[in-house]
């Protein structure tokens, strides 16, 4: 006792205000976290294996070629450059789809490998990688059991090679990893309320959105997380932080939707649904998408297009078949206060809430051609296997451990050889474009591009003329298809006449397609006597495409042909370089032109040694350094 009989500080009882507690969550009889978690020897291992199971499950398709539009995003040349960086940035139509991180990325990865196709293929195969550690993690951090075979089954579930395989789609392997990582931040925000992870949780889903907006979704799916947990949701805890969020997302999904509308094509007769036919298609998508995750067979890399008709009865039972299963789910939920109801609930709520952009109320391209495709659901898929995990993981609980390790060895295994399969269609596309036509064999989309990927073969053209014949049966107003068969008959000798005759008809259909125009001139310009027909479609294409540098050189090469008009085909091929310095061909276009003006056959020669400085391959180099010696003897010796 100290001094006046009072307790001495260490005979004190502390009083302190009772640490606030966190609501516990009986989904595998643990709780929600409640501290950070130290990754041991053990789980860097797992790590390892989750990256050496996805290399190995995709080692078919590494070497896999370009399919459909990965030339549009292996960098076209017109955007290799600073400047080109600088277009896919602050220029609307310079790239496809207006992703400029995704297409940083690979304008980065061009710099570094060029046309070398391994490292692109590298890169997707370790972004899904990384997507699947993640998720791991998250899981793990909400106590869920399960954790790592949920990694497990996404690295290596087939519905994954279209987003894995294919080079375009890195779209979804980057903004996946972006995606996940900010979800595991925010968790971690929502525990310890810190600024910086809020911050920097913001930044991984805004760079998220720069790769593909279908993250814009993120929010909604972190309530679900919030009210699976809580069972409810608080404003001022759960739903305001994440204001800003949803209004960011929605500016971004928005924003895209004009894009695709108004640079890529994604509007017209054939997106506009009526109300049934919505219903429908609602319905029919996610029954097909929780399929092919429950059964991954049959994955076509084009699926058929489906026709909604709301008077055929049947088309009712897959909205119908959703009804009831959300009814179920709900039911299940209030059941008992607890995360275990709430948990089958809070899976259909992430997997439908991560499909909305793709569910027909939002113009979706890729619509054109089918309502689904693997790749829409590479994220969403995430609310079917977390909570198969789960289940795979209780069974466990009350079988022998052996019995339980030969279950998830099992699943694992036929899915990665399920997807090592899958992954072979991508070594060629003529590989992948067979297969598609054999589930699909009215995909016209499939048939025109089997035939752009003959025609550059040697002794392919004829088959490539049948497979563009094909698509021109299938869907007669293909303008393009009409278009490419015009090219394909101008390489074969007598049909010169028929390849103008499809140009006319690609005209007809959309009058102002430049490529057509230009394509129709170089055609024309084989014909006699049909030159100035030839530069008026290369002037049209000028006027549709005034900043391609292809259209103006065609423009330059059917005036230089005309004497009295090599001033205005000297402008052309200068036009043409400003649009696109560096080009070794413009330089050359230029160079012949200015070679045909005496006096100006000093100008001449500075563009042959442009050009040289540009790199050119060894039979137009020595061709050049001949022009040069011609040029530099003079007249008088070419008169010799």
């Amino acid at each position: 006792m100290g001094r006046h009989g009072r307790p001495t500080p260490s005979q004190t009882a502390v009083k302190t205000k009772p640490r606030e507690t966190r609501p516990t969550s009986d989904w595998g009889r643990v709780t929600v976290p409640s501290g950070p978690e130290v990754i041991s020897f053990k789980q860097l291992a797992g790590f390892a294996g989750i990256f050496l199971a996805t290399w190995l499950a995709y080692l078919p398709g590494l070497h896999g070629g370009l399919v459909w539009d990965d030339a549009a995003h292996v960098t076209p040349r017109d955007l290799r450059s600073l400047h080109g960086l600088w277009r896919i940035w602050f220029e609307l139509g310079a790239t496809q789809q207006y992703y400029p991180l995704l297409h940083s990325a690979f304008w980065m990865e061009h710099r570094l490998w060029g046309g070398a196709l391994l490292g692109y293929h590298l890169v997707n195969v370790f972004q899904h990688a990384i997507c699947a550690c993640l998720l791991v993690l998250i899981v793990r951090y909400l106590k869920l059991p399960g954790a790592w075979l949920a990694g497990f089954i996404f690295a290596l579930h087939p519905v994954c090679v279209e987003a894995v395989a294919w080079i375009s789609e890195q779209k979804d392997t980057l903004s996946g990893v972006f995606y996940l990582a900010s979800a595991l931040v925010y968790l971690h925000f929502d525990r310890d309320r810190k600024r910086s992870q809020y911050f920097w949780a913001l930044v991984l889903f805004v760079l998220a959105l720069l790769c593909k907006t279908v993250t814009a979704t993120l929010p909604a799916a972190l309530l679900v997380v919030f009210w699976w947990q809580r069972g409810g949701l608080d404003w001022r805890r759960d739903v305001r932080p994440l204001l800003p969020w949803f209004v960011i997302g929605a500016g971004s999904g928005l924003f895209t939707a004009w894009v695709e509308a108004t640079f890529i094509g994604a509007k017209g007769a054939g997106y506009d649904l009526t109300l049934a036919q919505h219903f429908l298609l609602i319905g029919r998508v996610l029954c097909f998408y929780a399929a092919k995750v429950v059964w991954p067979f049959n994955l076509l890399f084009s699926y058929p297009h489906w026709q909604l008709d709301p008077t055929v009865w049947w088309q009712y039972l897959y909205p119908f078949a959703v009804i009831v299963v959300l009814a179920g789910l709900i039911a299940l939920a209030r059941r008992k206060d607890a995360a275990v109801q709430r948990g089958p609930l809070a899976g259909f709520l992430f997997f439908a809430g991560t499909l909305f952009p793709v569910l027909g109320f939002l113009h979706v391209f890729p619509f054109k051609y089918s309502y689904v495709a693997d790749h829409f659901q590479y994220l969403a898929m995430l609310g079917i296997i977390v909570p198969v995990a789960w289940l795979i993981a209780q069974i466990s609980l009350h079988i022998p451990k052996v019995a339980s390790a030969a279950i998830a060895f099992f699943v694992v295994a036929i899915l990665g050889v399920s997807t090592w399969r899958q992954a072979a269609l991508y070594h060629d596309p003529e590989t992948l474009y067979r297969a598609t036509l054999a589930g699909n064999p009215k995909s016209w989309m499939t048939h025109n591009n089997l035939g752009i990927y003959l025609a550059e073969k040697p002794g392919r053209l004829d088959d490539a003329i049948a497979e563009f014949e094909a698509t021109i049966r299938i869907r007669p107003d293909h303008m393009k298809a009409h278009m490419n068969l015009g090219n394909a008959l101008m390489d074969k000798p007598g049909r010169l006449a028929d390849s103008i005759a499809e140009y006319h008809i690609a005209l007809q259909l959309d009058p102002n397609y430049a490529p057509a125009h230009d394509n129709l001139g170089v055609a024309l310009m084989q014909m006699p006597g049909s030159l100035p027909e030839a530069i008026t479609e290369f002037e049209t294409a000028v006027r549709l495409r005034p900043n391609d540098a292809r259209t103006h050189e065609m423009l330059g090469i059917g005036l230089s042909q005309t004497p009295d008009k090599l001033p205005e085909a000297i402008a052309e091929f200068q036009e043409a370089l400003r649009i696109e310095p560096g080009n070794a061909d413009l330089y050359i276009d230029l160079g012949d032109a200015l070679a045909k003006i005496p006096e100006r056959r000093q100008e001449a020669i500075a563009q042959y040694e442009a050009a040289l400085r540009s790199g050119t391959d060894a039979e137009t180099r020595q061709e050049l350094m001949k022009r040069l010696q011609d040029l530099r003897a003079g007249p008088d010796t070419e008169k010799r």
